[in-house]
């Protein structure tokens, strides 16, 4: 679940910079897309470390 809001709230991120830095169209998506994987990355890493120092 984590992983899955961090890549959504990335990618809102992602196209809010590159729309701030004034990007067409491509610029944005890929923007977008960059910074959902890497925020789902980092979660999913934050993820396995939680689960086992949690259990």
């Amino acid at each position: 679940m984590l992983v899955i809001v961090s890549a959504i709230g990335g990618a809102i991120w992602g196209g809010y910079l590159a729309r701030r830095r004034r990007g067409n169209h491509l610029d944005i998506l890929q923007y977008a897309v960059a910074s959902a994987i890497a925020f789902g990355l980092v979660a999913l890493f934050a993820t396995i470390v939680l689960s086992r120092v949690l259990s």
